[in-house]
């Protein structure tokens, strides 16, 4: 037995925590629920390794099991290929490749120029990759531009799908999943509604994110969940002239055959790869470049609100961290959790102007907190200011519609007094 093994079982470690030492941890790259995501120096290279903290899944442990079962067995170029696995006492970690190359959105923003003919292609190698897991029994449920990745900055990249944390495996065919699952503004109607779904809300997902690379802005900007159902639900999807008139007729079928609000009337993934838009041959020539920098510098907009959700997140798992099950070492979870977000967000994957660091948390500077940027700061206040004005708004709207109640109901007493 070798040294780290012995101190592995003195400090109650399973067998695979050995693993860990191959892994130098460098910075944040995201944070939810259940863990974190750090980027990685490992044998292989580069890596993502997804940090999981047991506390957090207790009771439901076979849903790591489930991620680990299905990211072993998906072998596409499209999809971010698995590396290994280990656990401690009180952490589940999974490695997976490291995607580079950036987001979907960034990448075409750093372009002179994008075109149909190229949104087309696009579309193509994520509806394959889709294809593969319906293939496989497999429904994403949380596809987003923010999931496709470039997995080099090389310009002949492969686009990967990522994030496989609320995928679901189907025992058959049939089988319907009814809980909640996905994103705001990209989850389907069924979804919504919590009704039985399964394979179509992929599809779903799939016309949003095409309607979006074609013309900047999505084709639901419903704010509240139940405008958005009821957006959805009646799925009116409208192709302003000023944005589409050097669109394809093609491409306007092809996100038609997918927004449909009954999961029976949508394109299966067979069904859309065979659809004559994705050969590109329609496809015009328009430079689509200008949409989609506005639709980033909005979203660019909006991470102000994200990097302070992530850094809460952050917060949130640190506190679950349980120190003492830690063998002797540094954290898994950042200590300067607002620092630690805003590099994550500064910096998405590929873009990290640090190299990798292990005494230091991701995202701090080596003698202490580093505050957020100016940029980042900027963007929050921005936020805060228009979520005001929101408020605002609303409660006006609110007085106007209790004013108009109490006018009505004093003409109808008056009505009936005559």
């Amino acid at each position: 037995m070798s040294f780290s093994n012995m101190l592995n079982k003195l400090h109650g470690q399973p067998e695979s925590y050995d693993k860990k030492a191959k892994y130098r941890f460098g910075r944040t790259l995201g944070a939810g629920t259940y863990g974190i995501v750090r980027e990685a120096d490992g044998p292989t290279g580069k890596v993502a390794v997804k940090i999981i903290l047991k506390k957090n899944v207790k009771g439901n442990e076979q849903m790591v099991y489930d991620e680990l079962e299905m990211l072993q067995r998906m072998k596409h170029p499209h999809i971010v290929k698995f590396v290994d696995w280990f656990e401690s006492r009180d952490k589940y970690y999974i490695v997976t490749q490291l995607a580079t190359g950036g987001e979907l959105f960034d990448r075409i923003c750093e372009q002179g120029r994008f075109t149909e003919k190229d949104a087309s292609q696009t579309i193509r190698q994520v509806l394959e990759a889709v294809d593969y897991l319906h293939d496989n029994n497999v429904v994403h449920r949380d596809l987003k531009p923010e999931n496709l990745l470039y997995l080099t900055s090389a310009p002949n990249s492969d686009l990967v799908l990522a994030d496989f944390g609320i995928a679901k495996m189907l025992d058959s065919k049939d089988e319907v999943l009814t809980t909640m699952a996905g994103s705001f503004g990209y989850a389907a109607p069924e979804v919504m509604l919590k009704k039985g779904h399964g394979k179509p809300v992929d599809m779903w997902s799939m016309g949003v994110i095409t309607y979006t690379l074609l013309c900047g802005y999505s084709p639901f900007r419903s704010e509240n969940l139940q405008d958005l159902i009821e957006e959805c639900s009646n799925a009116r999807v409208i192709f302003h002239e000023r944005y589409w008139k050097d669109v394809s007729d093609d491409a306007k079928d092809f996100i038609g055959h997918l927004l449909q609000p009954d999961a029976d009337d949508r394109s299966t993934s067979k069904q859309a790869l065979r659809h004559p838009w994705l050969s590109g041959e329609n496809a015009t020539d328009h430079n689509l470049l200008p949409e989609i920098r506005a639709y980033m510098a909005k979203a660019r907009l909006r991470r102000g609100i994200e990097l302070v959700k992530l850094a809460n997140r952050i917060e949130a798992l640190k506190i679950h961290e349980d120190e003492s099950d830690q063998a002797p070492g540094e954290s898994d979870v950042p200590a300067d959790a607002k620092a630690a977000a805003g590099d994550a967000l500064a910096n998405p994957a590929g873009h990290s102007s640090t190299g990798l660091s292990t005494s230091t948390a991701a995202g701090s500077a080596p003698g202490g907190k580093k505050s957020l940027s100016n940029i980042a700061k900027g963007a929050i206040f921005r936020e805060v200011v228009l979520a005001k004005v929101r408020e605002m708004k609303e409660s006006e709207k609110q007085l106007q519609v209790e004013k108009e109640a109490t006018e009505n109901a004093k003409r109808k007493s008056f009505q009936s007094d005559r």
